[in-house]
């Protein structure tokens, strides 16, 4: 990775939050040096997740009601390939909550919502994993999750600008 004119800590929290920003709205406008580093850490990230997003099993669980009546219920956890693989995802970018919709109600939303701690590392375990790994299958493709084009200079320093999009 080069190191972008700033000091390391700095720079990975640009990174950081440069991939988090492509992984949730699915492209990005900035320069060209800066995609091909987030183009690097979005496609590891990305890769780690279509690994691992089948481990899966199913767990009975006891579950305790307002009224103190307590029942088994069946619920599907993380194995562990797929948890140690969340838990390096979220490491490595930043939290992001799901914002309300255009005219949706706060009931709407709070029961939208209800069950998903972390909006973006579901997406990309629910979404993004299974596309490219049917991509995979169909086509025979591994990696090549992203693609930049130019966009031409930023008036004002001249700087290379691209846009960085999930394929």
């Amino acid at each position: 990775m080069k190191k972008l004119k700033r000091a390391t800590d700095k720079r990975l929290a640009l990174v950081r939050g440069l991939a988090t920003s492509l992984l949730w709205y699915g492209e990005i406008e900035t320069t060209k040096d800066k995609a091909k580093a987030v183009q690097s850490v979005a496609e590891k990230l990305l890769t780690k997740a279509i690994a691992t997003h089948k481990d899966t099993k199913k767990v009975t669980k006891t579950v305790v009601d307002d009224k103190g009546v307590s029942a088994q219920k069946e619920v599907i956890v993380d194995g562990p390939k797929k948890l140690a693989a969340r838990r390096a995802i979220m490491a490595k970018l930043y939290d992001i909550q799901e914002v309300r919709a255009n005219k949706e109600s706060k009931d709407d939303f709070v029961a939208r919502t209800k069950d998903i701690k972390h909006p973006l590392i579901e997406k990309i375990f629910n979404e993004y994993a299974p596309k490219y790994e049917n991509r995979a299958n169909e086509l025979g493709i591994g990696g090549g999750y992203t693609r930049i084009l130019n966009l031409g200079p930023r008036k004002g320093d001249n700087a290379q600008m691209v846009k960085i999009q999930l394929l």
